[in-house]
């Protein structure tokens, strides 16, 4: 369906089968397993998770990336890992970064978490302990380069970025014998509220910050207003606000469009690529993390 100036409309579940279109092949991966730090939320055993493990030739040690996927989860319908993640892993290989994707939804069976309301695999719950999980598993692996690895999410992967690294995280092991997260990157998160984070939200964990002025989805000002907050109570954060670029604007292949998050109340937002946006995001991104994890 095309909406109001040409702009095409999606149901949610027609974007995820349209992903198929926009996913690019994912050379170079490896499937491995390792375990959420959720034992405490678990009842019990922690959730095994399966992680997507992506690496430059050499044979290391490098510095690492752990990436955390949006709401409409890791994949594509026919298996391939959906274009935006894809594509970022191609430019951090490239660069001599390890990446690891660590499915949070898979083993918890859930399929995607955009429609109605909460997500089964929380961001401030759930997904947090499982950034923790692959933090602690990269640091043990010998290609890796322990006290060098950051941390970076888009939308829902964003908000799990923001609380994972908060300075009083549920989720943050206390043991952590070679370092936490040296810096983080958040693309657009939700819930980056004071009313979810905390009116006292902050972190000691370098951060940056990239949304879209014209997001709908999850919204530049509040998010601004955490951040400009934090800096006062001294964290290092930097901000990028992108005028005129809606939520998914890193996203190869997307065009504009609207979408229905299937709420109630209802919720139609825009979602879609943005040329100049993306072009200074593959640009600030990379040398942001280099500045971290490379001296």
């Amino acid at each position: 369906m095309v909406g109001r100036h040409g702009i095409r409309f999606l149901p949610f579940a027609a974007l995820i089968a349209a992903q198929v279109a926009w996913a690019v092949p994912a050379d170079a991966q490896d499937k491995v397993q390792f375990d959420s730090v959720d034992s405490d939320i678990a009842g019990g055993a922690p959730t095994r998770l399966d992680g997507y493990l992506f690496k430059p030739e050499g044979a290391g040690p490098f510095p690492a990336i752990v990436g955390m996927n949006g709401c409409g989860g890791l994949f594509t319908h026919d298996g391939q890992i959906v274009a935006r993640e894809t594509a970022w892993a191609g430019l951090f290989t490239a660069r001599g970064y390890i990446v690891l994707f660590p499915d949070s939804f898979g083993p918890r069976h859930v399929q995607a978490g955009c429609i109605g309301g909460t997500p089964v695999a929380k961001p401030w719950k759930e997904r947090s302990r499982d950034a923790y999980g692959a933090l602690l598993y990269l640091q043990s692996l010998p290609t890796v380069r322990g006290d060098r690895v950051g941390l970076i999410g888009w939308s829902h992967g964003g908000a799990t970025v923001t609380f994972t690294i908060a300075k009083d995280s549920d989720a943050r092991p206390k043991s952590l014998p070679k370092g936490d997260f040296r810096a983080a990157v958040a693309f657009y998160p939700g819930w980056c509220e004071a009313k979810y984070l905390g009116p006292d939200w902050t972190t000691s964990i370098p951060l940056l910050w990239l949304n879209g002025a014209a997001d709908d989805w999850t919204q530049a000002q509040p998010c601004r207003a955490v951040m400009d907050r934090a800096v006062k109570l001294g964290a290092t954060i930097d901000m990028k606000i992108y005028e005129g670029a809606y939520h998914d604007f890193d996203w190869p292949g997307q065009a504009l469009h609207l979408l229905d998050l299937e709420r109630r109340p209802p919720k139609i937002v825009h979602a879609g690529f943005d040329q100049a946006a993306h072009d200074d995001a593959i640009a600030r991104v990379p040398a942001y993390l280099d500045g971290h994890l490379k001296p």
